[in-house]
C-alpha cells in the first residue's frame, strides 16, 4: 500500500509492505492527520489552540490532547532553559513543534493497531519506522538535490529542522531572535513526538543543542554549524 496525501501544509507519504493491511488503515491515518490540523493548528481561527489562545476556552476546559500538547511545551521549554518556548510576547500560541511528531506517531500507533508491522510514514521530511531496515536520507542544508547523510532505522523516528526550508522561523526564546548558530540538525529517537520536539528545542539552543541531544537517553544527532562542520554523537546510525 503507497499512499501520499497534503495534510497540515505539507505532504504526507505512507507505504506499508504488510499485504493484509486493509486500506481503512490509511484512511484512518489522513482522517487523524486532518482531525489533529483542524483542532491543533494555530493558523485556524476556530481550531482548539486559537480558541484557547484567545480565552475563549480555560486550562480546565481543554481536551486530554492539547493537555497532554502543551504539557510536552512546559517539558522542553523547562528543558532547554527557555529557548524553546510556544508562547512568544507578541505572538500567538504556536504548539506546532510538538504537535507535527506527536501527531504522525500517533498516527503510526494506528497503523499499529491495524497489524501493519513493516511500514514508513514520511510527514514533511520526518518520518517514523517499523519492520526495517530502512534507508533515510537527510537533506544536504545548502543543496537542495544532495543529501548529507543517509541512515538506517529499523524501528523508530528521525526529525530534521533546518534553515533551508523556511528560513530563520526558529527563534531562539531566550533573546526573541532567530536561532542561526546551526544549518540543520537531526535528530534519531525511539518516537518521532521526541525526535521531533527535541530536534526544533535543540536548534532553539544554537551548537550547544548538540551536546543537550547527546545527554539524552535513546537519542542521537546530526547536526551542521554555521561553520559548515559536521557535529554528530557516535550511535548516529549513519550507512558507511
Amino acid at each position: 500500500m503507497h499512499r501520499v496525501e497534503h495534510v497540515m501544509g505539507f505532504p504526507v507519504s505512507l507505504r506499508v509492505d504488510d499485504e493484509h493491511v486493509p486500506e481503512s488503515a490509511a484512511d484512518a491515518v489522513f482522517d487523524w492527520l486532518r482531525e489533529v490540523d483542524a483542532r491543533f493548528s494555530p493558523f485556524k481561527e476556530d481550531s482548539e489552540v486559537s480558541r484557547f489562545d484567545r480565552g475563549e476556552l480555560s486550562a480546565g476546559g481543554l481536551s486530554g490532547e492539547l493537555r497532554e500538547i502543551l504539557d510536552l511545551c512546559e517539558h522542553y521549554r523547562l528543558a532547554t532553559g527557555g529557548a524553546f518556548d510556544v508562547r512568544l510576547p507578541g505572538r500567538r500560541l504556536d504548539p506546532c513543534a510538538v504537535v507535527k511528531g506527536w501527531s504522525v506517531q500517533r498516527a503510526a500507533e494506528l497503523l499499529r493497531a491495524a497489524g501493519a508491522t513493516r511500514f514508513v510514514l514520511n510527514a514533511g521530511g520526518d518520518v517514523v519506522t517499523a519492520g526495517g531496515p530502512w534507508r533515510v536520507g537527510v537533506r544536504h542544508p545548502e543543496h537542495a538535490d544532495k543529501l548529507c547523510t543517509v541512515l538506517q532505522l529499523t524501528d523508530g523516528a528521525v526529525a530534521t529542522s533546518a534553515r533551508y526550508e523556511r528560513g530563520d522561523h526558529i527563534l531562539d526564546a531566550r533573546t526573541g531572535r532567530p536561532a542561526t548558530g546551526l544549518l540543520s540538525l537531526t535528530v534519531v529517537a525511539p518516537t518521532l513526538t521526541e525526535a521531533d520536539s527535541v530536534a526544533t528545542a535543540a536548534f532553539a539552543l544554537g551548537p550547544g543543542g548538540v551536546d543537550w541531544v547527546a545527554s539524552l537517553d535513546g537519542c542521537e544527532v546530526f547536526a551542521v554549524d554555521a561553520e559548515r562542520r559536521v557535529l554528530r554523537t557516535p550511535g548516529f546510525p549513519a550507512v558507511p
